[in-house]
């Protein structure tokens, strides 16, 4: 990088946000620089309920433009990464208890028609007494609806828009620290830690994105100096994954008594994800972790309704997230909006620009919306161009994702259809640079156990920036559900030489 190189954004924090507005900046010709002090994807943004959805309970808050917005955004992802994204149905039966039945009604045709949708399909009414999706439930539960929203592999979502932003132009740093930010007149100067190294360096930028996540204050009050740095309301997220509920393909979504949701989401093909929980979060957000009291709740609320109970001792994984929230006063946690807020710092000189809140389903609008920023600062260069946009690896038809799989099962016979589905979800078109001239599963290199090969961890380190095993385990993939402590322990020595070389 030469030393007297001026990037034009300089973005903080590799979560959806950051990346997808590095993606798009870079796409419009400007010169982007993201610094991300841990992995891509290590805090709020792979802790999700890995959906794309338009936010059916936000409704009831009069969400209204949220929704819509996220709403229209469904198909578009879908679009521009069928191998990551994938519709699904949601199940949410009538409680006679709860919200009566015209109320959900009318919340799903609103649902329905508010947004953009094309290709999902609409509402219907089930018979939960007939249905198949009726039979893992209670025998009290008669009347349910079924309608559409997306599932999104997060993390990777995340990577892929780093991936594209990088082959575009941009420099993305990982385990890479912003510790300090000065204005000299129009420029800033960041300066930077390598966390692996130790070694520091100066970056110059015309203008800052603060992406930071629930460290975006934190970032304002140590990095930049600002005393009034106040404006997230850190929300606590957390799931608990079990062994499959249900044999079918369909969700559920499940009323609380205390006027929340969860969900009980299929997931990694053996296994059903439930959640999430809000509450209020105080402490380091890298500290969090779920409560007893909310595997309680979590297992309480989805035994309310499964005929099989959910217990403690069935929960094969657990994570939690902090939500940086924008505070809005809200009394209660699961009242604060989920809307973004842009929010530009006051002091003259060099531009800076803070982001707080939002959702991943938006996240490519709020990109959109940060682009009215840099081009009223920096100048217009071109017009939006990322509604249109494959992700790397998705550059195939909505509809094609099956067609791809025979595909690569054609070109690589050797593989089980179960390892080229995972390729395909993973990587889609992509694959093929992962697999490269391989003729059989030895060709793959070390097998670290449950179909992760050498060659997938040294695609993942080339291409897509992972340094540690629970990079790959955790946000890459999702292996760490099915390998052991001594499967990890060769793939973590196996990457150390990797990295040492």
């Amino acid at each position: 990088m030469p030393e007297n190189r001026i990037y034009d954004v300089f973005v903080i924090g590799g979560g959806i946000n950051g990346c997808g507005i590095a993606r798009d900046a870079v796409g419009r010709g400007y010169s982007v620089f993201l610094a991300e002090m841990n992995d891509l994807a290590s805090g709020t943004s792979s802790w999700s309920s890995k959906l794309v959805h338009g936010g059916l309970r936000y409704l009831e808050y009069y969400e209204f433009r949220l929704v819509r917005e996220a709403l229209g955004e469904r198909e578009v992802l879908l679009a521009n990464a069928p191998h990551i994204i994938w519709p699904m149905r949601f199940v949410l039966p009538h409680h006679s208890g709860l919200r009566p039945a015209w109320m959900l009604r009318l919340g799903l045709f609103l649902y329905d028609h508010i947004g953009k949708r094309k290709l999902l399909p609409t509402t219907t009414t089930v018979d939960l007494r007939s249905s198949a999706v009726g039979k893992p439930l209670k025998p009290g539960f008669k009347k349910g609806f079924e309608y559409s929203d997306c599932w999104v592999n997060d993390a990777r979502l995340v990577v892929l828009n780093a991936r594209d932003a990088a082959d575009r132009g941009a420099e993305i740093r990982t385990r890479t620290e912003v510790v300090g930010a000065e204005r000299k007149d129009d420029i800033w100067e960041v300066t930077l830690l390598d966390r692996r190294s130790g070694q520091r360096e100066t970056v110059r930028a015309r203008m800052i994105v603060n992406a930071g996540g629930p460290w975006v204050d934190r970032i304002l009050t140590r990095v930049v100096g600002r005393n009034d740095a106040q404006n997230v309301r850190l929300v606590q997220g957390s799931h608990i994954v079990v062994p499959k509920l249900h044999d079918h393909d369909r969700a559920y979504i499940f009323q609380n008594s205390d006027g929340r949701i969860i969900f009980a989401l299929p997931y990694e093909e053996d296994f059903t994800l439930i959640g999430t929980t809000d509450q209020d979060y105080e402490g380091d957000p890298k500290n969090v972790a779920i409560t007893d009291p909310e595997i309680d709740y979590l297992c309480a609320a989805a035994s309310e309704y499964f005929e099989k109970p959910v217990e403690r001792s069935s929960i094969v994984w657990t994570y939690s997230g902090v939500r940086p929230l924008y505070d809005d006063g809200a009394s209660a946690a699961q009242e604060a909006t989920r809307d973004y807020v842009l929010k530009p710092d006051t002091a003259k000189g060099a531009p800076l620009i803070n982001i707080f809140g939002g959702k991943i389903t938006t996240f490519r609008r709020l990109a959109e919306s940060m682009m009215e920023y840099v081009e009223d600062k920096l100048g217009k260069k071109s017009g939006a161009w990322t509604h249109r946009a494959a992700l790397p690896g998705g550059d195939f038809a909505v509809d094609g994702f099956t067609a791809e799989v025979e595909r690569l099962n054609t070109d690589y016979p050797f593989l089980s259809n179960k390892q080229a589905r995972r390729y395909m979800r993973h990587y889609g078109t992509r694959a093929r640079v992962l697999l490269g001239d391989a003729k059989s599963r030895e060709g793959l290199g070390q097998d670290f156990g449950h179909d992760l090969f050498a060659a997938e961890v040294d695609y993942l380190m080339a291409h897509e920036w992972a340094r540690e095993a629970d990079d790959v385990l955790w946000r890459r993939t999702k292996r760490g559900l099915r390998l052991d402590a001594s499967q990890a322990a060769a793939l973590q020595t196996y990457m150390s030489g990797k990295s040492a070389a």
